[in-house]
């Protein structure tokens, strides 16, 4: 095994125990304890990530990454905006039932927590996340709309509704907060919001 080959099995070793500690102990989770997991020492922790902040941060990463690689095939290029946002709701809805949503839905709530007590990690996990959306603005940028095309301002503008939104449903779906909240549901309520104009700010596009 190269020194590359190495390297990439110790980051995915830690990230995996860090997903299984993390999850569990949210900002209580010891260095120690998720090296062991991985077979490995804190010093491998320090030199791959620099800190358990930046192993957070590349946890969440990686585990968002699959997520907005699945949506970029679920919603197709030709789509118009309400198709694709209509595409991507149902995407979503369906990842509700997924076997890992319960745990998903654990460490969103993990991580928050876990931002809500250490401010300077929660400005780092914002950035990733933001990053990660950039995806999706680009998924919706360029699409036509009422006779116009989707701006890259107005596709970040409806991708934080939508974020908002989907967290939301989301969680209640798992939680069974949110009976009736079916596919036809998560994509009505999606396409309603991209209907409204007063997310599609033109002004903020114009010379």
């Amino acid at each position: 095994m190269t020194r590359a080959e190495t390297k990439e099995r110790n980051r995915r070793a830690l990230l995996s125990a860090a997903f299984q500690v993390v999850s569990r102990d949210g900002y209580r989770a010891k260095l120690d304890e998720i090296a062991e997991r991985a077979d490995l020492t804190t010093g491998a922790i320090y030199s791959l990530f620099g800190s358990k902040n930046g192993l957070v941060v590349a946890l969440v990463a990686d585990y968002l990454q699959p997520y907005y690689e699945e949506i970029e095939h679920a919603v197709p290029a030709e789509l118009d905006l309400l198709e694709a946002v209509d595409a991507f709701a149902r995407h979503h809805r369906r990842s509700c039932d997924a076997p890992e949503a319960r745990s998903a839905l654990s460490l969103q709530i993990t991580l928050l927590d876990m931002a809500l007590h250490d401010p300077d990690l929660g400005a780092q996990l914002a950035a990733s996340i933001r990053s990660q959306e950039n995806h999706l603005i680009a998924l919706f940028t360029g699409r036509s709309h009422n006779g116009s095309v989707v701006t890259s301002h107005q596709a970040q503008r409806l991708t934080t509704a939508l974020r908002a939104l989907f967290v939301g449903l989301g969680q209640g779906v798992t939680l069974g907060l949110a009976p009736g909240a079916d596919e036809q549901y998560f994509a009505d309520t999606a396409r309603a919001l991209a209907s409204d104009m007063s997310l599609i700010d033109h002004d903020a596009d114009a010379p």
